[in-house]
């Protein structure tokens, strides 16, 4: 069985030596909404689409990461949830972030992609040999990112990278017949 997918072949040879991708939270992850309750707290919402395709990229052996200007209980769950061992809270200059997950993971900047909606972002977007934003991301972001998704965050944008990198990778198909058996 053929998957349904379909990217562009340029962009995907942009994406083939793709080995680790930085993502956002607020406005990637989730949808960039904040809720407080009485007591401060801050509350998140995931789609599950999205931790799906963290998954499958962990499975094809691409590392996710995660830098965020935020920190809260939530989030953390979330990614230990998922398996995500390289994420970085409360971190504004994301850059230096970046490269000490780039370190750690023996790689460089042209095997990275991010993702990311903002200004914070754009250090590590424009550093990386793939740059996506989502739909929604601010106008800025999305004049110098490689790929728009077609999703806003927190609505299966994330998924629909963690897709197109899956089907660069060559294991998409794999990946899809396995879960169809």
């Amino acid at each position: 069985m053929l998957p349904a997918l379909n990217f562009d072949p340029e962009l995907l040879l942009k994406a083939q030596s793709v080995r680790v991708v930085f993502f956002d939270v607020d406005g990637v992850l989730t949808d960039g909404g904040l809720f407080f309750t009485e007591q401060g707290e801050a509350l998140k919402r995931f789609h599950t689409l999205d931790g799906h395709g963290l998954k499958l990229l962990q499975r094809a052996g691409i590392t996710p990461a995660v830098i965020t200007g935020r920190d809260s209980l939530p989030l953390r769950l979330r990614l230990k949830a998922l398996g995500i061992e390289h994420a970085h809270f409360g971190t504004e200059d994301k850059r230096p972030a970046a490269e000490l997950t780039l370190k750690a993971l023996g790689l460089d900047w042209s095997q990275a992609a991010a993702m990311g909606d903002d200004w914070p972002d754009l250090p590590v977007l424009t550093r990386c040999a793939f740059a996506c934003a989502p739909a929604n991301a601010q106008t800025d972001v999305l004049a110098r990112v490689t790929y728009v998704t077609t999703l806003c965050g927190g609505s299966g944008a994330v998924r629909e990278l963690c897709d197109l990198l899956l089907v660069a990778s060559g294991r998409y198909a794999s990946l899809l017949q396995e879960a169809l058996e």
